[in-house]
């Protein structure tokens, strides 16, 4: 199951520009892909949050490993939507992401959103489990919830005027905390 997963979540992004609705090259490939790496992190983040509420709530375990595997994706496309940022927009220079960071809301949670996985990126090892412990590894990883709120806020920041996507991502997000928080013997389905 997580081979088929895979390869869903390597082609996400759509990259370089091609846009499957019109089966064509975007009439502005750069702007379309960046857009598409951002996205497609953002998926990929909300899908390995989704991976403990629907354990909870199914009983089915297996979804578990995926968690890691989407995660993954979420920071490899978060690291990808940055640097073509660093490299389409800024000339790949450091002192102006600086400067547009301290400067733009939108990028500092961007920002935010990304920082937040790199940690769990590298720490995503069974190594890494057994050599922080498990309760510092998990007291860790709590920062993908950091890193999926800073990134709906990224997304609702980044568009302009009032467009209906960004709050659904939000929303989906706040249903997967609430579905965290709630106690279990509410939301399991009922089994005969």
């Amino acid at each position: 199951m997580a081979i088929p997963l895979f390869f869903l979540a390597a082609g996400w992004a759509e990259l370089l520009g091609w846009n499957p609705a019109s089966r064509a090259l975007s009439a502005e490939p750069v702007a379309y892909t960046h857009n598409a790496l951002g996205l497609a992190a953002l998926r990929a983040l909300l899908a390995s949050l989704a991976c403990t509420p629907i354990r909870r709530i199914t009983g089915w375990g297996r979804v578990m490993p995926l968690r890691r595997l989407f995660g993954l994706w979420a920071f490899a496309y978060a690291a990808m939507h940055l640097l073509f940022y660093l490299f389409a927009d800024l000339d790949l220079s450091l002192s102006a992401l600086v400067a547009e960071t301290a400067k733009r809301p939108f990028i500092l949670a961007g920002m935010v959103a990304v920082l937040a996985l790199l940690p769990l990126a590298l720490t995503s090892t069974s190594a890494a489990i057994r050599k922080l412990g498990a309760r510092r590894w998990q007291a860790l990883h709590r920062l993908a919830y950091l890193a999926g709120i800073a990134a709906c806020v990224h997304f609702l920041l980044r568009v302009k005027g009032f467009q209906w996507e960004p709050w659904l991502y939000l929303g989906l997000l706040v249903l997967l905390l609430a579905l965290r928080l709630a106690p279990l013997h509410r939301i399991q389905l009922k089994t005969r």
